[in-house]
């Protein structure tokens, strides 16, 4: 499996548990359609993105599944930002309902790292509507809006960007620069 494919597989993974942790805090008839929603792109990339656009076998070494030292630095900073976030969410401020708002934000910072390491640009974009909705979390929770209000806004909404992020079709690599995205439907 290449490095593109587990990115896929890895990004659907974290979109579905978004989308099914915090869904449950919507009544049944709206929280159901998304919990089969994000399930059906799951599993449209498990399986469809597991075929690859190429050749059985004719991946290089060099897009095996290795991500590399600076994807360990950013992922080790982003365990390091949610753990610390979390432990103050929860024991100096007493907030719970803020901690997907942390999540997302953390997770969304994650995707800048990722985009400066792996020199891919688009990641940015990802990174900054995440981040986004995890800051609207953050601060409907210190507004004291409903629980639900801020689990549709800092872990609903990031789990389908992650979600649309690795479903986009016609396209090779998921962070892949404007100049490299094919026109037309995947193959």
């Amino acid at each position: 499996m290449t490095k593109d494919q587990t990115g896929r597989i890895i990004g659907a993974a974290f979109g579905l548990v978004f989308v099914q942790a915090n869904a449950g805090s919507l009544p049944t008839a709206v929280a159901m359609p998304l919990r089969l929603l994000s399930l059906a792109a799951f599993l449209w990339v498990t399986v469809l993105g597991r075929r690859g656009s190429g050749v059985a076998g004719t991946a290089t070494p060099a897009s095996r599944t290795r991500f590399g030292r600076s994807y360990w630095y950013v992922v080790a900073a982003e365990v390091l930002g949610l753990v610390a976030g979390l432990v103050v969410i929860a024991r100096v401020l007493h907030a719970p309902q803020a901690a997907v708002g942390w999540i997302a934000l953390v997770v969304g910072v994650h995707f800048s790292g990722l985009a400066v390491a792996w020199r891919r640009p688009a990641l940015h974009v990802l990174g900054a509507s995440i981040a986004a909705c995890g800051a609207a979390g953050l601060a409907l929770a210190a507004l004291g809006a409903p629980v639900a209000a801020g689990r549709t806004v800092a872990g609903i909404l990031p789990g389908f960007l992650l979600l649309a992020s690795v479903l986009r079709p016609g396209r090779e690599d998921p962070a892949a620069p404007v100049e490299r995205v094919r026109s037309g439907t995947p193959a």
